[in-house]
């Protein structure tokens, strides 16, 4: 278990820091994504470990990798130039 939860917490953090690294641009300052994607990765492993035990660790580890992919995901903004300026009129 506790080697489940090392494992998963690495990786989210190498996610995350490789998601800050490639789009600096469209993500909140590092302070927020490296928690971000360190806590989705423990609760993905979390999640997959209740619902599936412990039999298959790389599985509970895709898992964690899944879950914290999607945390890291919502917390992408929109390019700028794909942003409506002004209201839309009707």
């Amino acid at each position: 278990m506790f080697l489940e939860a090392l494992g998963s917490a690495l990786l989210g953090l190498a996610l995350a820091c490789a998601a800050a690294y490639r789009l600096p641009h469209r993500l909140p300052p590092r302070t927020l994504v490296l928690p971000t994607g360190t806590a989705g990765a423990l609760f993905g492993a979390f999640l997959t470990h209740t619902a599936l035990g412990s039999a298959n660790y790389p599985l509970i580890l895709s898992g964690a990798l899944i879950v914290a992919a999607a945390s890291l995901s919502l917390l992408l903004r929109p390019t700028e130039r794909f942003r409506r300026r002004g209201s839309a009129t009707a």
